[in-house]
């Protein structure tokens, strides 16, 4: 990548839907991002989609109803696919190999438990196609992430040069509900200086208020 090319993390959506986590993912890329002189751009929006306010206003988002294949459809070489299925692993020489990285999809779904299911399945799905059109691919590791800590991950790869396996992680850390429920999440997260994982901003929250809602189910 020459000095005077700007970095790109674009994830592709499709869903008519957006879900308050996947709001939040976005709205804390977009920051992320912006602060380091990256491009974070959402793909493949629904025109009928309304991105809610607060995540519209957001600086460093970009939204585009266009597809990946037509936005970078000059550079393909230059668009790297974040594959789980891929035989290589993203390393730090990548950042100068390529100018895009690529995160295959996610649903407007609400979680806990659909998120883990319904958004996972997309995103395989998503990526499979992407892998079938020759995008190359590069591998995060074994474990399944967030899609906001998988966009922190590879710019900690590309741009700060940092190896896969001297990142800090926490994997699947409980989340405290109240005095007597206790929740774990299925994801790897980035471990912040304080040993915490990182998550953005009113996640926790949100976490307690959706498994409180499970709770009233029962």
């Amino acid at each position: 990548m020459s000095q005077t090319t700007q970095r790109a993390f674009v994830v592709e959506h499709l869903d008519p839907e957006l879900g308050p986590w996947s709001a939040l993912e976005y709205g804390c890329i977009a920051r992320e991002s912006h602060d380091r002189g990256a491009r974070f751009l959402l793909s493949s929006v629904p025109a009928e989609l309304q991105m809610p306010a607060d995540l519209a206003a957001t600086k460093g988002l970009e939204v585009e109803q266009r597809s990946v294949e037509d936005i970078f459809a000059d550079k393909k070489e230059r668009v790297c696919l974040l594959d789980p299925a891929a035989q290589v692993e993203l390393s730090p020489e990548d950042g100068d190999n390529f100018d895009v990285f690529l995160f295959g999809g996610i649903l407007g779904d609400d979680p806990p438990r659909g998120y883990v299911s319904l958004t996972t399945i997309f995103i395989l799905d998503r990526t499979s196609e992407l892998r079938k059109k020759g995008y190359v691919g590069r591998r995060l590791g074994p474990k399944q992430m967030t899609t906001d800590t998988a966009v922190r991950v590879t710019r900690l790869v590309v741009h700060e040069k940092v190896p896969l396996e001297q990142i800090s992680y926490v994997d699947y850390p409980e989340i405290l509900i109240n005095e007597h429920e206790r929740t774990e999440m299925p994801f790897r997260y980035v471990k912040d200086a304080a040993g915490q994982p990182i998550m953005p901003p009113g996640m926790v929250d949100l976490i307690k208020k959706d498994a409180d809602k499970s709770i009233d189910l029962f």
